[in-house]
């Protein structure tokens, strides 16, 4: 008796690009697809359609997002673009004319509707019997995972279009947001980046309304949210994190190893002068003098930051400001980036100096070389100290993972020489041996 083979799930191929705020739209999207019935595979040609998640903060991203909507096209022909570049309907259906449909950041059913619209779910699917796991779809390792607390951005800052992209702050609920990192953390993660677009702001939008988790009321605020995520027994990391008063309140947090003494401080520059043009917020001039309180609560205390240089008006008085503020503040782990006009940012009509391309690169130069002097010998001071250490990937070299002042991707490494026994996902204690600029290299205990 021949029986008729069961049709085969529809296929999606999707790319995500840009900042792990993107990255968890792209989870949110393929966790619904999949309870769909969609299968998601990683090659152009095995897909149905392909959707292309794009970056728009700068012009380099976007000329980015362009080439990989291009590529898809030429590779597969049946392409959705959407995420934050997706606000610029025109500029993309110009250059690319034959995509089949466009959609800005966070609007996951238009997506969702118009993959169905080139390749419908299949009506046999069972959602209740074709089960997706609890966590969802994540694109990241199975021992780490983004955990996304709001949306949007209640700040003007000149240099910057995301509040025109994803709009005004909007906080999501404390108990979903506990509802979630709990699932995580039941399905292996040990490592939860709480990240949003200002973590610090958590919560105003509601008037830090109190919510409920397990029975318990919670504040949807950033303190009460570390408090009640410190339960869960994994590594909080804290991403986006402008330098409010009350973030004070989560360094003695950090001091009782609640969560990792880690805050990533977008502080953008130094010079009194050029952050006002930016419009940035928060800053004071008790930066400095909050800085050394911290450390003295807490003085493994790890700083990560980002800052522009070259920005209009940015003096060689601005710059130098910044060198020496940068000296004193004693900053772990640093980016910089060259300021690049974006279209639609306040900056662009200010009026003020252009700083020229060569000088921009020259600043840029001297500043990295100063931080990673600064970097350097803070990481000379690791050696001989016992660290916590995440494993990321294994091979017979050894391990490589991080420690608690190593957010994945954009910090540095652990190199653990002795270490080809464990597996992605392993916490284990090491011994540092050695330190260069970024990366440390240590031996299990």
């Amino acid at each position: 008796m021949s029986t008729t083979p069961a049709p085969a799930n529809p296929k999606v191929g999707f790319v995500s690009l840009g900042c792990p705020k993107a990255l968890v739209d792209s989870e949110r999207i393929l966790t619904q697809l999949r309870m769909e019935g969609y299968d998601v595979v990683s090659t152009y040609q095995d897909a149905d359609v392909v959707v292309v998640n794009t970056c728009g903060f700068i012009d380099s991203a976007k000329a980015e997002s362009l080439e990989v909507i291009g590529e898809a096209i030429k590779e597969n022909g049946k392409v959705i673009v959407t995420g934050c570049m997706g606000v610029e309907e025109g500029n993309i259906r110009n250059v690319h004319p034959s995509v089949l449909a466009v959609t800005g950041p966070q609007q996951y059913e238009q997506v969702v509707n118009a993959v169905h619209d080139v390749v419908p779910p299949r009506k046999d699917h069972n959602p209740l019997i074709d089960l997706v796991p609890p966590q969802g779809i994540k694109l990241t390792p199975r021992h780490y995972a983004y955990l996304k607390i709001s949306e949007g951005c209640n700040h003007s800052c000149s240099f910057c279009i995301i509040p025109s992209m994803r709009g005004k702050l909007v906080s999501r609920p404390v108990g979903d947001v506990l509802d979630e990192a709990q699932r995580l953390v039941k399905s292996g993660v040990k490592e939860l980046l709480v990240i949003s677009q200002d973590t610090s702001a958590y919560g105003v939008d509601v008037k830090y309304r109190t919510g409920f988790w397990n029975g318990a009321p919670v504040k949807t605020r950033m303190t009460e949210l570390c408090e009640a995520l410190s339960t869960l027994g994994v590594w909080v990391r804290l991403h986006y994190v402008y330098p409010y008063p009350h973030v004070d309140e989560l360094i003695p947090l950090m001091a009782a190893g609640k969560i990792l003494p880690y805050l990533d401080i977008p502080f953008q520059h130094a010079s009194p002068k050029v952050l006002k043009s930016m419009k940035r917020p928060a800053f004071e001039d008790k930066t400095l003098a909050r800085i050394k309180n911290w450390r003295e609560i807490c003085p493994d205390l790890i700083i990560r930051s980002t800052f522009i240089v070259g920005f209009p008006g940015e003096t060689e008085e601005d710059f130098q400001y910044l060198l020496n503020w940068l000296t004193e503040a004693q900053l772990d782990r640093v980016g910089c980036f060259q300021y690049s006009p974006v279209e639609g940012a306040p900056a662009n009509d200010l009026d003020l100096d252009i700083v020229p391309d060569d000088v921009k690169q020259d600043r840029w130069d001297r500043f990295m070389a100063h931080q990673q002097a600064i970097s350097s010998a803070r990481l000379q001071l690791r050696i001989g100290r016992e660290i916590e250490v995440l494993v990321d990937e294994v091979d017979e070299q050894g391990a490589v993972g991080r420690c608690f002042f190593d957010a994945p991707e954009i910090d540095g490494n652990v190199f653990i020489d002795n270490g080809s026994n464990l597996k992605p996902g392993d916490k284990v204690w090491c011994k540092v041996t050695d330190a260069d600029e970024y990366d440390l290299w240590a031996e299990q205990i």
